[in-house]
């Protein structure tokens, strides 16, 4: 994942407020839906987003009554956002675009 995918998915306050409820524990979708007040629909939107950059993952688990319940847990990271990192990301992007131009 590239660095500006992560800091996108990190940048939006709820997003953050996703992470800090799940590094308390694993929740299913509605329960963290209660917590953070926010709709499922629009949950599941930056779930998406917080899923595609590593910052957290889900599994779907049967309830006692047979009912598929989505669970989300934070995963681990370490994001260092620095000079040399940034100097990277840029180098990273003008490759990308040196290829497209390429083409």
């Amino acid at each position: 994942m590239d660095l500006s995918a992560q800091l996108t998915a990190v940048a939006s306050p709820q997003r953050m407020r996703i992470i800090a409820e799940l590094a308390h524990e694993p929740l299913h979708v509605s329960e963290l839906a209660r917590r953070v007040g926010m709709s499922r629909a629009l949950l599941y939107m930056h779930t998406k987003k917080l899923e595609e950059a590593g910052f957290i993952s889900s599994e779907l688990l049967l309830s006692d009554e047979g009912k598929a319940m989505r669970q989300l847990r934070v995963e681990d990271f370490h994001l260092i956002v620095n000079q040399e990192t940034i100097r990277q990301a840029v180098e990273t992007f003008q490759a990308l675009d040196n290829e497209e131009g390429a083409s």
